[in-house]
């Protein structure tokens, strides 16, 4: 990957950070707390790395104020490591350059519409009545269906496949094997055998969304599954037929989502949350890892379900009893009642 220098006052004055050390020092590459020489930036957020901090040898540090006194090397002072951390690595290592044009190997249908700054990358498919605006990049392998759009900026990195109809908006970044627009799981039963009901709807993705490695967007039954602006989806994750996910909301590695659910914005779904059809959750809402979501949540806030891993014998134990919750349940409902007849036959007898 191309990567680039900046002197420590030019990173300071771009990531917006207090510089605590000699401005005209250089650095070229990224790397951890243990590893990094001089010509390193690093950055430090965790506190359980407070050993690595104070042995580093990097060139500069991203921190926070409050882990100033922890660093012995130059640092570079923000309220936000994170968010520095990324704006520095984009800077020394920018995306690689491309030319515009069109692989020999790429088929392409006359009429699609193509600016002409776009790239169409080896082996790639473009069928009819597509659009592709100014500055996209269409990697290798990648199949475009009839009467796609995709807006300008965005990025296919290789074998992503856009099933027809799909809108994708500007500066979208669609990861391998990403699938965007397939049938949804949509059959009505006849008999003993199954006959699939015809998907019209379409996929809409807005600007400025990232959908990870393999992951999968259904197109909707009769309206269209809507993906708000900014939305990030990780790799391996599912998005059923007629869904709809509210801007700036982030999903990690292996959630389903049913269909016709509908996510608020600036949601955040943990790795491995299953999520039940026709649910409405709201804005700011928060599940936790492996979260099995089976009702609505209109509420902000954090939300969480699943059973921790715990010792096999213990979980044993645990399990044989889950059959007799409904009775115990009863019976301390029983008690209760009974506490309750006998707390007021015994108030009645005491004397005034």
């Amino acid at each position: 990957m191309r990567k680039l220098s900046y002197s420590l006052g030019e990173l300071a004055q771009h990531l917006g950070g207090r510089l605590h050390g000699p401005a005209d020092a250089v650095v070229c590459r990224i790397d951890t707390l243990e590893r990094a020489d001089e010509e390193c930036l690093c950055f430090f957020r965790n506190a359980r790395y407070a050993q690595a901090l104070a042995r580093t040898k990097a060139g500069v540090v991203l921190l926070a104020p409050r882990d100033l006194k922890r660093c012995p090397v130059p640092a570079i002072v923000t309220e936000n490591p994170d968010l520095a951390y990324a704006k520095a690595a984009r800077l020394l290592y920018p995306e690689p350059a491309w030319k515009p044009g069109r692989h020999p190997s790429a088929v392409i249908h006359p009429s699609a519409v193509i600016h002409p700054s776009a790239w169409i990358g080896p082996n790639t498919v473009v069928e009819e009545e597509v659009r592709i605006e100014a500055g996209v990049f269409i990697g290798p392998a990648c199949t475009i269906g009839a009467g796609c759009q995709i807006g300008e900026d965005s990025r296919l990195v290789a074998r992503v496949t856009l099933c027809w109809g799909t809108q994708v908006g500007k500066r979208v970044l669609l990861q391998p094997g990403a699938v965007i627009g397939r049938d949804g799981f949509g059959f009505a039963k006849e008999g003993e055998r199954w006959v699939r009901i015809p998907q019209l709807g379409r996929v809409r993705l807005g600007n400025d969304v990232e959908i990870g490695a393999n992951s999968c967007v259904d197109r909707g039954t009769l309206e269209d599954t809507r993906i708000g602006d900014g939305v990030k989806i990780d790799n391996l994750i599912q998005i059923g037929h007629n869904c709809s996910i509210g801007a700036h909301t982030a999903m990690a590695a292996c959630s389903g989502i049913s269909g016709s659910t509908r996510i608020g914005r600036h949601c955040t779904i943990a790795g491995a949350v299953g999520m039940a059809g026709h649910l409405d959750i709201g804005d700011h809402v928060h599940f936790t890892g492996m979260a099995m979501v089976t009702r609505s949540f209109p509420k902000a806030g954090v939300y969480s379900s699943g059973i921790p891993a715990m010792p096999n014998a213990d979980w044993r134990r645990n399990a044989a009893r889950f059959r007799h919750l409904d009775e115990l349940a009863k019976r301390i409902r029983h008690l209760e009642a009974e506490l309750a007849r006998l707390s007021q036959k015994r108030e009645g007898e005491e004397p005034r």
